[in-house]
Formats: C-alpha cells, sequence, structure tokens
C-alpha cells in the first residue's frame, strides 16, 4: 500500500513538474529503436530563434511565454556522441576503442552564462516524417530553457525536424493537440491527467507512442506542425 501511495505521489508531482502547456511531455522515449537514424548534416552550430507569429492575441501567445531565456539567447552546438572505451590485450596492454552513439548533445550556451544547458536529442523516422527526441541531459537544463519543460525530472518531448544546409525547423507537439485527440478517441494511448493544474502526462509505451505518430503525424488535420505554438528555426553559424 505505501509503495502504491508512493507510486501516485510520485506521478503527481512529476505531472505538477510538466507545466509547459506549450510540448506535451512523456516518461517514456518517443520513438522505438528501429526508427533511430544519424543524420551528419545536423551537426554543428546554430543560432536559433522563433518563427515571427503571425498575430498576438494573448500574452501567453508570445514568445516570452513559450521559451526560456537560453532557448533563443544561446549557441545550439549539436554534435554526435562519441564514447570512449578502453581494450585490454592478452599482453595486458591497453587501447582506446572510440565508438559512435546513435545520439547527440544538443548543447546551449550563452556568453552570460557560467553553464551550458544540455539535451540529449534522438532523431528518428517515422513513414516519411522526420522527429527529434528530446531530454534534458543534466539539472543545469532545467533552469532557464522551456525544452525542460519546467520540470525537476528529465522527461521527453517530441519535436518535428526539417532540415537543410543552412536551414532547420523545429516544432514540439502541442499539449493541447494531443488532448484533443485523446478526448475524441482518436488517439488510444496511456495518460495521467491532474484537473488541479490542467496539464497531460503521457505514460504510454514508446511502440505505442511510435503507433501514433505513424497514424496520425503525417495527417495536419490531426497534426498540423506548421502551427504547432513551440517552433524554433534554427540557422547554422557553421
Amino acid at each position: 500500500m505505501k509503495r502504491k501511495l508512493w507510486f501516485t505521489t510520485g506521478l503527481l508531482l512529476l505531472i505538477i513538474g510538466c507545466n509547459n502547456y506549450y510540448m506535451i511531455c512523456s516518461l517514456n522515449p518517443f520513438y522505438v529503436e528501429k526508427n533511430i537514424i544519424v543524420l551528419p548534416d545536423v551537426e554543428g552550430s546554430w543560432f536559433a530563434k522563433p518563427p515571427a507569429q503571425p498575430t498576438k492575441t494573448s500574452a501567453d501567445s508570445s514568445n516570452s511565454k513559450i521559451w526560456g531565456i537560453a532557448d533563443t539567447t544561446s549557441t545550439w552546438t549539436i554534435k554526435r556522441v562519441i564514447s570512449k572505451h578502453v581494450l585490454k590485450s592478452s599482453k595486458g596492454e591497453d587501447s582506446i576503442i572510440y565508438n559512435p552513439e546513435n545520439y547527440y548533445i544538443a548543447q546551449l550556451v550563452r556568453a552570460t552564462d557560467s553553464v551550458a544547458y544540455q539535451f540529449k536529442v534522438v532523431l528518428f523516422n517515422v513513414k516519411k516524417g522526420l522527429y527529434a527526441d528530446f531530454i534534458p541531459n543534466a539539472k543545469e537544463s532545467m533552469i532557464k530553457s522551456k525544452l525542460a519543460s519546467n520540470s525537476f525530472f528529465e522527461m521527453h518531448t517530441l519535436a518535428r525536424l526539417k532540415l537543410t544546409h543552412d536551414k532547420a525547423e523545429l516544432s514540439w507537439l502541442n499539449a493541447g493537440c494531443v488532448k484533443e485527440m485523446i478526448e475524441k478517441k482518436r488517439v488510444r494511448v496511456n495518460y495521467q491527467w491532474v484537473k488541479e493544474t490542467g496539464r497531460f502526462l503521457l505514460t504510454a509505451t514508446s511502440r505505442d507512442l511510435t503507433e501514433m505518430l505513424e497514424r496520425y503525424a503525417d495527417q495536419s488535420r490531426f497534426i498540423n506542425w506548421d502551427t504547432q505554438q513551440a517552433r524554433l528555426n534554427l540557422t547554422r553559424i557553421n
């Protein structure tokens, strides 16, 4: 009984922490292993800027509400992770083995900060769509970035990625969009909803989340990536 109460209380804190309504949060990754891809073109340094708002009908729709200080005033440096292992030979000699991993680190650095903000980024395909799964890589990432969803827990957010040589467009899946699909019985995935905070937290498996994307992500009548509120345009610096 105590264990069940502890889990329920912990989950409630997770949901309350995930209070950035502009992005849906998930306890599990939005991808399955077989869909992961590596794209060398995503590596490099980028300048991030929100797209112009067509209209500003309320303060809640302003970029200052959607994005944290670090997100749009930092240089984004994206690098593929290379792990290093020491292999000992039969003679007892050490040799270093370098192994490229299948994910990236996006580091956000501001000239005025003494720390960097880091996110693990996994790129993956679903049908013809290219997506990026973001998760905070260190506690420092949770201070001034809305990508961490104002949470002190490491949760996943999902962005569609459109990439050219010197431009990249990121559009994060909106919590309201998922809420509507669940309420209209289009999507059947596990979630938790806290009425007091008005927030969703997805608890579905990665397989179920992948099936959701397979069915709806390429249909603008269900998910219109061009009108999601949390969007960023990246321009390559080098």
